[in-house]
């Protein structure tokens, strides 16, 4: 990882040296703001199970199109022009892949699929391409990726040609491929396996990376929550629909960014085996951190537009899983990273379930009240309990 012959697109990585995110990467990761904002506002629409089946298909997708990109800009430069150029285009795709969200089980789902096998394989091939022909062990798993997500892609199509529930069943195929494809190591009849070494990264870039992705997500919840809110009559609700909202984002940034953020960072630097740390606690591990605060975002909305009368199955459903699900992810990241399980945010996954079996009789507002109330003892907790030096 240290060379950088001419003529080659890979960063040039300096020992004990973070590697900086570019402008290029921070202008591409906007598109996402979108996406996660057409996944939120799509769930709400259509919130069923079946929706909900929907959704998280296509969470799965967006996710995995930007942290394999995320992977690859790891390696490559951002700030050399071709690498900058393919991202640009990825923001094209993006942006394709984004629109076609609301829709991507109905008129669009060609569209979306197009545009997510377009990404997926068009960057991989960029990176196969660019690599220096003596770098073998980069150009074998650039070709064992292109396999996989080739094959991948057929079935993409195939949903996007096909309709109704043969379109789901085709798409569920094609993610179940992709997320099978790391944890086999990517294993292709000729190459084998791919192996251990050849997946080091610079591990504070990829910290980095997925931080911003919280970042987004939790900012889009915020901006759609102040939209939300301008346009309603301020009454007493919905000014403390709009605050326990706005407090929940902050607790959930702390819980993140104060201790975990930091301590994954150093974890994966200084870690010798950089790549498996970087798929277990970035790239899976991180899914349900953002799928929590994506269904934190959907309740936030309806509290506001409805945060009087008892809470639907609706109203529970998002105003405690979304918690729930951003805390099961956050405790499963900093145990891969600590070595051991916060006691506090087990206690707030159980005091979320003890919640959600009252949550019925509550108000919406209340529910988002004693919901915001327990991820702020839990943020808390954390952290007076890290000041000891023995739990460091």
């Amino acid at each position: 990882m240290v060379d950088n012959p001419r003529g080659a697109m890979f960063r040039v990585i300096v020992p004990n040296q973070h590697s900086r995110v570019t402008n290029a990467e921070l202008f591409y990761d906007l598109v996402f703001v979108y996406a996660v904002t057409q996944l939120s506002h799509t769930l709400l629409a259509h919130f069923s199970l079946i929706g909900a089946v929907h959704v998280t298909l296509l969470f799965l997708a967006v996710w995995w199109v930007w942290v394999f990109t995320t992977w690859v800009t790891n390696w490559l430069d951002p700030e050399l022009t071709p690498v900058r150029v393919m991202l640009f285009l990825m923001m094209l795709g993006g942006l394709v892949l984004s629109t076609s969200i609301p829709t991507a089980f109905e008129g669009r789902g060609l569209w979306f699929a197009g545009a997510y096998a377009a990404m997926q394989i068009g960057r991989t091939l960029f990176w196969l391409l660019v690599t220096p022909s003596h770098r073998t062990l980069v150009r074998h798993n650039a070709i064992r990726i292109l396999v996989w997500l080739s094959a991948s892609a057929v079935f993409w199509i195939l949903g996007g040609l096909a309709e109704g529930q043969s379109r789901l069943w085709f798409w569920v195929v094609a993610v179940a491929i992709e997320y099978v494809a790391p944890a086999v190591r990517f294993w292709t009849p000729g190459l084998g396996f791919s192996s251990v070494e050849a997946w080091a990264v610079e591990g504070g870039h990829m910290a980095e990376r997925c931080a911003g992705f919280i970042i987004i997500a939790l900012g889009e919840a915020i901006v759609v929550n102040a939209a939300t809110f301008a346009d309603l009559t301020w009454t007493t609700g919905s000014v403390g629909a709009f605050l326990s909202a706005f407090v929940g984002s902050i607790a959930m940034w702390w819980i993140y960014f104060h201790k975990g953020a930091e301590a994954g960072s150093a974890a994966i630097s200084q870690s010798q085996e950089t790549g498996r740390m970087a798929r277990l606690a970035y790239t899976y591990l991180h899914m349900p951190i953002v799928g929590g605060i994506i269904l934190a975002a959907v309740a936030d909305e309806v509290v506001l537009k409805h945060p009087a009368g008892h809470s639907d199955l609706k109203t529970v459903f998002s105003a405690v899983g979304g918690p729930l699900l951003f805390l099961v992810g956050t405790i499963l990241f900093k145990h891969s990273i600590r070595g051991f399980l916060q006691l506090s945010h087990g206690v707030g996954i159980v005091a979320l379930a003890v919640t959600a079996y009252f949550a019925g009789e509550m108000s919406p507002l209340m529910l988002s009240i004693v919901t915001t109330a327990i991820m702020i003892v839990v943020a808390a907790w954390e952290s007076i309990s890290l000041r000891s030096p023995a739990e460091q």
